[in-house]
């Protein structure tokens, strides 16, 4: 019978665990704190630990938790079910639980079949829920499915120890909840079709600000790229990507989301020589860069009222409307009060402006750059950027 090992989050251990199965590994094991919220899970780690259990479920083990080997050390990671189907073949599951990231992969159950074959090497292959490689630029050819090179050295180094002599494992990962989840990814635009990408460089997820994370921003980029383009348009986020559909005459892979890491992505577009580049999104976001905030989460700096209130100063907005910009609870506000005194674009070219400069000045890029109101009224007409025609 197949056995149900759900637990609480704690699913890494940092101690020197025996795994099951008399898997010894010779790292240490990962240093972090075990309570912290900054870490989870790769699903790469994931798939790797399914694997195991999968592989031990065979000889008859219903490990509760395995330990697997990762470029950081050993973790020890708990197992949601294993059972074993026949003398040659297991399957076995693990949860990514959660930690503090808006990560749409937590809680998602990652499955692993193991058979058991009599000629050596290990075969990963990728079925329900997994995606597939459509477009270049990324880690992995077009055609092959997406778990990249980390987690596939991870699954293999992993299974090799325990395998008789002589025999090799083909391996079958399987999300079934994949499918939907890649619908709130980046995998669309990056060409990952189909399902999820098996991910992970160390084995350990951090929060969002990690280098996993900016290298999910750049593969963007790296598409954009390896697809020929030299013209780009960077934005914030969903609105934006939507608003530069409506507004420009570009394919969708020419759009780059850059999500809080504003600062990050202008660093990789200056090293990548790109002929042309836009800067385009709502001014809450976009006048951020004007005071040199590159980093543009809301907990982590703001300045819009200060930064508004300051150009309305420069463009001669008097103390009265300088307050009241100041004191107005939302950007949208203070464009209302702006509109109101006529005073909106030449705030606005200002802001845009000084957005160039810092740009210059600190990633030496000089972008075209169009502020927008939510309902995608351009603010700024110092621009030379071509418009679709109405």
């Amino acid at each position: 019978m197949e056995e149900d090992h759900s637990s609480p989050k704690d699913q890494i251990s940092q101690s020197n665990s025996k795994s099951s199965g008399g898997n010894k590994l010779p790292h240490s094991p990962v240093s972090f704190p075990v309570e912290s919220d900054d870490y989870g899970i790769t699903t790469g780690s994931a798939a790797t630990a399914a694997a195991l259990a999968a592989r031990l479920s065979i000889d008859g083990e219903t490990p509760s938790s395995v330990t697997i080997e990762t470029p950081l050390g050993s973790l020890d990671i708990l197992v949601k079910s294993s059972q074993k189907l026949d003398d040659h073949s297991g399957v076995a599951s693990v949860v990514k639980f959660p930690y503090h990231d808006p990560d749409v992969t937590i809680n998602l159950e990652v499955q692993a079949k193991v058979t058991i074959q009599d000629k050596p090497g290990i075969l990963i292959q990728g079925g329900e829920g997994v995606g597939r490689i459509t477009k270049p630029g990324l880690q992995l050819p077009i055609g092959e499915m997406a778990i990249n090179p980390v987690p596939r050295k991870m699954i293999i180094s992993n299974l090799e120890r325990t395998l008789p002599e002589g025999k090799g494992a083909l391996v079958l990962i399987t999300i079934p909840q994949g499918k939907d989840i890649a619908k709130r990814t980046m995998n669309p635009r990056l060409g990952i079709v189909d399902g999820i990408s098996i991910l992970g460089t160390t084995g350990v997820a951090r929060s969002m600000n990690s280098d996993s994370f900016q290298k999910s921003k750049k593969c963007q980029l790296d598409v954009a790229l390896a697809e020929g383009y030299r013209e780009l348009v960077f934005v914030p986020g969903n609105i934006g990507e939507k608003l530069a559909r409506e507004l420009l005459d570009v394919d969708d892979d020419q759009i780059i989301q850059m999500g809080n890491l504003v600062g990050f992505m202008l660093e990789e577009a200056s090293k990548s020589g790109l002929n042309r580049l836009i800067l385009m999104g709502h001014a809450g976001k976009l006048v951020k860069l004007a005071g040199g905030i590159f980093q543009t989460e809301h907990r982590l700096a703001d300045g819009r009222r200060e930064i508004i209130t300051t150009h309305t100063g420069l463009m001669g907005g008097n103390n009265k409307i300088m307050k009241e910009v100041y004191h107005s609870n939302t950007t949208e506000d203070m464009l209302e009060i702006l509109e109101r005194e006529e005073m909106a674009e030449k705030v606005f070219n200002s802001i845009a402006q000084a957005i160039q400069k810092r740009c210059q000045e600190k990633f030496n890029i000089l972008p075209e750059v169009i502020i927008l109101k939510m309902d995608g009224t351009i603010l700024n007409n110092n621009h030379n950027v071509q418009l679709k025609s109405c």
